[in-house]
């Protein structure tokens, strides 16, 4: 299993950041150590002092393949859930001043809590405009659409597997609205997804320790 991750996929968030819209998809793989399963807490690592959390929609590869057409593109979509983009924005910063790689900002260990739900995009209302949020503490901090998405799941399926063999079971993390903010000890993350039949649903819950 390997993840595969998007970043600056929402115009918001790029300006909130102070990046400029991208005109091709930017690319990052995590590790499988990177998945936080099970609502287990979230260790603060030793290593930053400015961990932000990011809520990205993520699809689950439910089949091989490479070079993948855009009429066929949704067919590798076995389900479609919720995961956090864990940043260490503090070596993000230092990497980027240094035209350093940043996978130590983004990839360490447990860096992507997972939800435990995957839902088959026949059982979202519109799988083009899937409705998510992110409380922080009881409050929502993060709420997108991926109508919003700069590139859309099939441009982002399409494009990855120019490059990368899609294989069943790997993750796609689709990038992050705006609202993105810092972690400390202490708080406690919700993540919800809008369904079919149950409308909002949570997904996923972890507790900075």
């Amino acid at each position: 299993m390997k993840l595969i991750c998007i970043g600056r996929n929402y115009a918001a968030h790029a300006a909130e950041l102070g990046n400029a819209r991208p005109d091709q998809p930017i690319v990052f793989m995590k590790p499988g150590s990177a998945v936080l399963n099970n609502n287990k807490p979230f260790f603060y690592p030793d290593f930053s002092q400015d961990i932000h959390y990011e809520i990205e929609l993520v699809v689950r590869i439910g089949k091989t393949g490479r070079h993948v057409q855009p009429q066929f593109a949704m067919d590798y979509v076995e389900g479609i859930g919720l995961g956090l983009d864990l940043t260490a924005r503090d070596l993000q910063q230092a990497c980027k001043d240094k035209g350093h790689p940043w996978e130590i900002a983004k990839a360490f260990d447990h860096s992507a809590p997972l939800g435990a739900h995957f839902f088959a995009p026949a059982a979202l209302p519109d799988v083009n405009d899937v409705e998510f949020s992110l409380e922080k503490n009881g409050e929502e901090v993060q709420h997108g659409y991926s109508r919003n998405m700069i590139f859309s799941l099939t441009e982002l399926i399409c494009y990855v597997s120019q490059y990368f063999r899609l294989q069943k079971g790997d993750l796609l993390f689709t990038g992050t609205p705006e609202g993105v903010g810092p972690l400390v000890q202490g708080d406690e993350l919700v993540g919800y997804l809008w369904t079919s039949a149950e409308g909002k649903k949570e997904m996923l819950r972890t507790r900075v320790k």
